[in-house]
């Protein structure tokens, strides 16, 4: 007993929401410009931003004023990925942002404490 022909593949449900087409591999895609993520049975889960997680890893880390700045650029352009749609990791960039400017600011308070202090007059 044969089973040729294979069986005829499910026919597929309705778009997701007004705008999706339907492509030849029976998979439902978003219109332009729409963020793809998981669920659907189209392009699968966002990737992490690398710059997200470099943001966060730097604010971690501070390395001086240097990981502070380099934590802040990665991370604004961390977000502007994630606005996109292009890549997943908010939060990360987020909290990077947010340890980036902290250090920046303990950065500034250390050289303001540092010359208004009594002990950095000069003989």
């Amino acid at each position: 007993m044969s089973n040729y022909p294979p069986p005829a593949p499910p026919a597929p449900a309705g778009p997701p929401s007004p705008g999706w087409w339907l492509a030849s591999d029976g998979r439902w895609y978003p219109p332009a410009g729409q963020p793809t993520t998981a669920g659907y049975g189209y392009g699968g889960p966002l990737r992490t931003s690398g710059l997200a997680i470099a943001s966060l890893a730097l604010g971690i880390v501070w390395l001086g004023w240097i990981g502070s700045v380099l934590a802040v650029i990665f991370g604004h352009v961390a977000l502007a990925q994630v606005r996109e749609g292009t890549r997943s990791g908010r939060g990360m960039a987020i909290a990077g942002l947010v340890l980036g400017y902290g250090g920046m600011a303990l950065l500034v308070l250390f050289v303001v404490l540092a010359f208004t202090s009594d002990n950095w007059a000069m003989s």
